[in-house]
């Protein structure tokens, strides 16, 4: 069964509007998560808010966000005033623009939403929009307040639906000629490159979801199952012997042994 959507509202194009549904695409339900505790007693662990200088707890009433200007010096802001300047309507994803779709890099994108028509009525206008942006092979970009915060997104045509992703702000993509452009140019030694070729060729796969597995939250469900029957469990530490090599000295012996192990392997 598809979880409820969380936000509701319109897509809109120029006079074309109908209604839609947005849930995320990814979820963290089913993470392991954990309660601070009280070890002498079993007791949860509450956490509050404390006075910097006079050590008396705040109350919630109290709370405000400020800006810092200089030392111990901060501009307090209301909810009210942060909320005054976002957009007018929170509900309507007012398409401005399209761009290419691969004129977008991946690193500005930052979370998946489906987005969906919200009505049987509003199906055609929504699949209008959908097939001419696949057809265009081209992207839509409008803003929208999400997480209490107003946000460009990305809405990119998928399947029978829309994939609607909310964009990084400028300022947190770093340039990322501050950590290449110290590499040196040129390009290695063709040999080189034949022999990786060759590892890669080995070990390409059809993509599958389960490389994407989290082996740390399995051993942590074993954990708890077994404390659950009374039993302990206890992880067996990292050894030195496990780390990898890193002093490689000649990339092609290693490159050659690499092959070999790959092909000895393929044989069992």
């Amino acid at each position: 069964m598809a979880p409820r959507s969380f936000w509701k509202g319109y897509l809109k194009l120029s006079l074309v509007t109908c209604p839609v549904a947005m849930t995320p695409s990814t979820s963290e339900n089913e993470k392991v998560r954990f309660h601070t505790l009280n070890a002498k007693t079993g007791n949860r662990v509450v956490s509050q808010y404390v006075d910097a200088i006079s050590d008396k707890p705040v109350d919630e009433d109290d709370e405000v966000k400020g800006y810092q200007r200089g030392e111990d010096d901060y501009v307090m802001l209301e909810d009210e005033e942060i909320e005054a300047v976002a957009l007018e309507s929170t509900r309507t994803i007012d398409i401005e623009s399209f761009v290419p779709r691969d004129t977008i890099e991946w690193i500005w994108y930052d979370k998946p939403h489906y987005l969906t028509p919200n009505d049987t009525v509003g199906e055609e206008a929504f699949s209008v929009i959908r097939d001419a942006m696949a057809s265009t092979d081209t992207v839509g970009i409008s803003r929208l307040v999400m997480y209490r915060r107003e946000r460009a997104v990305m809405l990119e045509p998928r399947d029978k639906g829309i994939i609607l992703w909310t964009l990084r702000y400028g300022d947190e993509v770093r340039d990322e000629t501050d950590y290449f452009g110290h590499i040196k140019e040129g390009r290695p030694d063709p040999k080189l490159i034949t022999l990786v070729t060759r590892l890669i060729d080995e070990r390409t796969a059809p993509w599958n979801p389960k490389m994407v597995d989290d082996p740390v939250q399995e051993k942590l469900l074993d954990i708890i199952a077994a404390k659950k029957k009374g039993k302990k469990r206890v992880a067996k530490p990292k050894t030195a012997s496990e780390e990898p090599a890193s002093n490689v000295i000649n990339i092609m012996d290693a490159l050659r042994k690499s092959i070999g192990s790959e092909a000895k392997q393929k044989r069992k």
